[in-house]
């Protein structure tokens, strides 16, 4: 099989593992973060699992398009610069801000998070640096424009809603508070919408099979868990505001 088939295979292995994981989540909630529980096995310390789950990301993903035989070109480096923007912030800023005292992660979801990386960032990767052909006259195509704006603005959203989180708690608290500023006055999750709008932006500016199987995955993994939060917030805060939504502002 040459390696053009593999990745074509992988593509759509991402793409159904898609489809599987939002059917999954749509009836079982993973158990970490707000929703962790026991009874899944051996855990890991969670400021350590997200570190974990996440270097596939930047070091696989990294080493995968140094690889590629466009690696040096213009474009790709745009692209390569906008995904490490979010993978060294999520990887290595983010499990640092979290307040993760006594919490952990089951190693079962670290390992889940560790092998979807590694298959992500070969799709893509390899796809950016390789197979792909993005002349220097493509970062000014409307496909790449459009999608690296909407790419900034979700990272934006994204960490600008986890600041917002972030500070409802002082030093020393460890409960849950209600989020009320920014987008928070309108959905429940906007730093997940923040994320699937990025990698939309990802897969529009890309304008590939690869870009849209993360979409698409960011989505499938992210909209059950957003509703899964919105149930928690209602059933832990009975003056929680009732125009609120889970994701998408006056829809979802």
């Amino acid at each position: 099989m040459q390696e053009s088939e593999l990745h074509r295979a992988a593509t759509i292995v991402e793409i159904g593992l898609a489809l599987v994981t939002f059917g999954a989540l749509w009836f079982f909630v993973a158990p970490y973060g707000r929703h962790a529980r026991t009874g899944f096995g051996p855990a890991v310390p969670q400021r350590l699992a997200w570190v974990i789950m996440e270097a596939p990301a930047v070091f696989a993903f990294a080493g995968l398009y140094a690889m590629g035989a466009r690696a040096g070109e213009v474009a790709p480096l745009c692209m390569l610069a906008l995904w490490m923007l979010h993978y060294l912030q999520r990887t290595f800023v983010f499990p640092f801000r979290i307040r993760a005292s006594g919490k952990t992660t089951p190693l079962l979801v670290v390992l889940s998070a560790v092998v979807f990386n590694l298959l992500n960032a070969y799709v893509n990767a390899r796809w950016v640096s390789h197979f792909a052909l993005y002349p220097r006259s493509w970062l000014s195509s409307p496909s790449f424009l459009l999608g690296a704006s909407l790419f900034v603005v979700g990272f934006a959203l994204n960490l600008s809603s986890d600041a917002i989180l972030f500070r409802l708690r002082r030093d020393g608290e460890t409960g849950y508070q209600l989020p009320r500023a920014g987008l928070f006055r309108f959905v429940s999750c906007p730093n997940y919408l923040g994320e699937m709008v990025e990698w939309a932006g990802w897969a529009l500016l890309t304008w590939s099979l690869s870009g849209f199987a993360f979409a698409l995955y960011t989505a499938a993994n992210l909209v059950p868990r957003a509703i899964a939060h919105h149930r928690w917030y209602r059933a832990r805060f009975p003056d929680y505001p009732a125009e609120r939504r889970a994701l998408i502002p006056f829809v979802l």
